[in-house]
């Protein structure tokens, strides 16, 4: 996107560490959860390249039709998805963001030099805007305990699944954490359009 290169570089580490995380939550157990991590793997990953400051990187002007190719894809598989969990109704969502953000960026006049402002249609930025911040609210209080654990530390007892050992990527306090980090980077990636 655009915007200063300090800040831009900080939202490709957030979203490079969290494409990163969610593989490793593609190697769960639980098949629902290596289907959603690896959607949220691709919007991390895509995230975290869209992100990428002009100064260094100038994406050809094929590369944004092929993005909004790649992400309608994944909008379209959430969608399927959609119908065994809700939760894939937000990757639609999130999928459709980035298809959005990826035309504007090719229709947007010196596109490849990652145009600034005016590149996106108000009313829609608005409204995915409105969804997102809305989004890192709830995540963002999902995160907060209730009330704390058995040693303070506001984590539940057990931790895995049925009470046993988990590994990093069973953990669903830190898939939230990672979503709630992605929807802050989709605020970030909407407000700079």
């Amino acid at each position: 996107m655009h915007g200063p290169a300090s800040p831009g570089w900080l939202l490709v580490a957030l979203c490079a560490a969290t494409g990163a995380y969610c593989l490793l939550r593609m190697r769960s157990p639980v098949e629902e959860q290596r289907r959603a991590a690896g959607g949220e793997a691709l919007m991390g990953f895509g995230m975290a390249v869209m992100a990428v400051p002009a100064a260094v990187f100038s994406p050809p002007a094929w590369a944004w039709p092929l993005y909004a190719g790649v992400f309608g894809v994944a909008a379209v598989r959430a969608l399927w998805w959609a119908r065994t969990s809700a939760h894939h109704l937000h990757h639609l969502v999130g999928a459709a963001a980035m298809v959005y953000m990826s035309v504007a960026m090719a229709l947007a006049p010196g596109a490849h030099h990652h145009a600034h402002g005016g590149s996106g249609v108000p009313v829609i930025t608005g409204a995915l805007l409105l969804y997102f911040a809305g989004y890192v609210l709830v995540s963002g209080a999902r995160l907060v305990p209730a009330t704390a654990g058995p040693q303070g530390s506001g984590a539940p007892a057990g931790g895995g699944p049925a009470g046993g050992p988990s590994g990093w990527g069973d953990r669903p306090e830190l898939a939230q954490a990672c979503r709630l980090a992605m929807g802050l980077a989709m605020v970030a990636m909407l407000l700079t359009m």
